[in-house]
């Protein structure tokens, strides 16, 4: 007999029972038929696994959690991959994971799949789902496994069992499909919830560029019909607000291929508004206690080598040779800074040393995994790094935490933190790794914020928080991070003179908040549907006039308010104006200023607002201080204090 903890209870059990056996003689009802798999001590298994010796609590994984819905993803992949099988005779099947919101499946056919396809597999896979077929899972040898995948022709699937170390590999049934994996999965095809085919996409095999080209069918699987329409609902908004769209109807960035694949051109609507946020970080940043550097683009091989980029990122990275040299474009700005912090003998007093910078790096990024400006292969980080003493690390950490709320909240951001630890691929001592877990762990409960672990999900040279912000439409997105890093300082040497006169180690603190501007402007386009705040809209007026006799009037008056730091545009061509004002309103200008006959002989301007409402007519200082007041509302809203007089 063995004792096992079940939803808070104690329970003698007899040897050779299965999970799913173990849960019934506890659990009924609603919670027992919404568990689809058990939480033994943190291992996932499948109800029909034998309850594992020595199990100290068993926890029912429920269909409406993240585990649970990322079961029935994986399992709907399964599902997905045995319909395809039984439609299109000599397919190759591949890999299909859950992803966020869903899952793929990648397959090798004579040609590429398209959304016409998607019928007729729906109307297949729901056939295999009210069959109700069993999850079967089986062990083989690993060689035995070889020879089952090559009998079948499944060339994928025989390079993917050679790639395993382990001598036995398991495999899972649903009816005559069999597919390589670890599992595990929901009981039955039955389980596998509401599902909706997505899109197709090309992938190239592992990644590689020289290898096969895949044709990749997205799609997603929710407990119930209801959740699924939600997210279709949902997609169907992100469509219209995707950034890609936005950012060419509103004049902001363009993307040319053939030149410069994965790099942003700014058009001047587009570096206007990345200027009026670059500007803003630099003066938030000063004013909380950080100097601006700037280091070069590409530093020697050796700066890599010493930082451990080499040996643990420079698949990611570019290089090029000067004079024999072989040099890297940086990736991080993080070794420049810490060749400034080294270039001079620092004291106890001066730290904390806060060095900031609005910095361009370059990562090589596949060319299947660029995404407008979400993923591209150059983009600037809002950067720093704090050098400190241990003692001073926690009010550090707490410091940037409050930098994150407060720049999220700014821009009407729900966010979420979460503690990433060691890594299998990393440096440094555990000791080392211990001190910096700790002080992030501590700042997050002295804020009030829940502890969440991300097991393995740090950076290569120290532990951090991610911060995920959640947009308009339910989305989300990561963006901050705060890294502790115990290791860069002793390998670049960098020291302080202590209070005993001696040198002393200090430690570093990687952070970013909005992280790559690119990919927050890209978030911030799609969480506004392009209508930024009046503080950030890189026009915040246009002004029109009704007809021609109003032209030197209008012009002005445009002259007037870009004087007084109104981010001004004038449309005074021969068009009516209710056409010029829908103009406008498609280019989500916040005021749109009207001038006729009554205001040239009055001297002011009527104004509109984007969404129709009027405002009425006024003089121009007036309006100069509506648009000062709705400038700053957000910032006063969250207790920050920003002027733009």
């Amino acid at each position: 007999m063995q004792s096992v903890i079940i939803d808070g209870e104690k329970k003698e059990f007899a040897a050779g029972l299965t999970c799913g056996e173990a849960f019934k003689a506890v659990l009924s009802g609603k919670r027992m038929k919404n568990t689809l798999a058990a939480d033994a001590d943190g291992n996932l298994l499948d109800l029909s696994a034998p309850l594992p010796e020595n199990c100290a609590e068993l926890k029912p994984v429920q269909g409406e959690s993240a585990e649970g819905l990322a079961l029935i993803r994986h399992s709907a992949a399964h599902v997905l991959a045995a319909a395809v099988r039984h439609l299109f005779p000599g397919v190759k099947v591949t890999i299909g994971p859950s992803i966020d919101q869903g899952f793929y499946y990648d397959f090798d056919y004579k040609r590429p799949f398209t959304p016409e396809d998607f019928p007729a597999i729906e109307a297949e896979m729901r056939a295999i789902a009210d069959a109700s077929l069993p999850f079967e899972r089986k062990t083989m040898p690993r060689g035995e496994a070889v020879k089952f995948f090559d009998r079948l022709g499944e060339n994928y699937k025989v390079e993917l069992v050679e790639a395993i170390a382990d001598d036995r590999v398991s495999l899972y049934t649903i009816g005559d499909f069999a597919d390589l994996c670890r599992g595990p999965h929901v009981p039955c095809t039955a389980r596998i919830g509401a599902f909706k085919l997505l899109s197709v996409a090309g992938a190239y095999w592992r990644g590689d560029e020289k290898r096969p080209m895949l044709s990749r069918i997205y799609a997603t699987a929710f407990t119930g019909e209801a959740d699924l329409e939600k997210y279709l609902d949902q997609l169907e908004e992100a469509k219209k607000r995707d950034h890609r769209k936005l950012g060419k109807q509103l004049g902001l960035f363009d993307f040319y291929e053939e030149y410069a694949p994965g790099m942003v051109f700014w058009h001047p609507k587009g570096m206007m508004l990345r200027t009026i946020l670059e500007d803003f970080l630099k003066k938030e940043h000063l004013k909380r206690g950080y100097q601006l550097v700037q280091g070069p683009q590409i530093l020697r091989k050796e700066a890599w080598v010493t930082s451990g980029h080499y040996d643990n990122y420079r698949e990611n990275m570019y290089f090029t040779e000067i004079e024999g040299a072989v040099h890297a474009v940086k990736p991080m700005n993080c070794v420049g800074h810490m060749l400034i912090y080294g270039s001079a003998l620092h004291s106890y007093k001066e730290l904390p040393v806060r060095l900031a910078e609005l910095g361009v790096v370059h990562r090589h990024e596949m060319s299947g995994a660029l995404h407008g400006l979400l993923r591209v292969r150059q983009f600037t980080q809002d950067d720093a790094h704090i050098i400190c003493a241990p003692e001073q690390l926690e009010d550090e950490i707490l410091d940037v935490i409050k930098l994150v709320r407060d720049l999220f909240g700014l821009f009407g951001f729900e966010y979420t933190l979460a503690v990433g630890t060691r890594p299998a691929k990393s440096i440094g001592t555990d000791k080392a790794w211990e001190l910096a877990t700790n002080a992030l762990t501590s700042a997050l409960e002295r804020i009030g914020v829940p502890l969440v672990l991300n097991r393995g999900e740090g950076a290569f040279y120290g532990p951090k928080i991610d911060g995920q912000v959640t947009d308009s439409i339910g989305r989300k997105w990561q963006c901050s991070t705060v890294q502790v890093d115990f290791t860069l300082p002793e390998r670049f040497d960098l020291t302080y003179i202590g209070k005993d006169g001696e040198k002393h180690r200090p430690v570093m603190v990687h952070r970013a908040i909005l992280g790559s501007l690119e990919r927050f402007i890209g978030i911030l386009i799609e969480h506004t549907a392009g209508k930024f705040p009046v503080w950030l809209a890189p026009v915040q007026a246009k002004i029109l006039n009704v007809t021609g006799s109003q032209e030197q009037f209008a012009e002005n008056m445009a002259r007037q308010l870009q004087e007084r730091g109104i981010r001004l545009e004038s449309d005074l061509r021969n068009e009516k104006l209710g056409y010029k004002v829908r103009q406008a309103q498609m280019e989500k200008i916040p005021y749109i200023l009207v001038v006729g006959d009554k205001e040239a002989g009055s001297g002011e301007i009527n104004v509109r607002l984007n969404n129709g409402d009027t405002l009425g007519a006024m003089p121009p200082e007036q309006f100069v201080r509506v648009v000062k007041t709705a400038a700053e509302e957000p910032f006063k809203r969250g207790g920050m204090s920003y002027s733009f007089s």
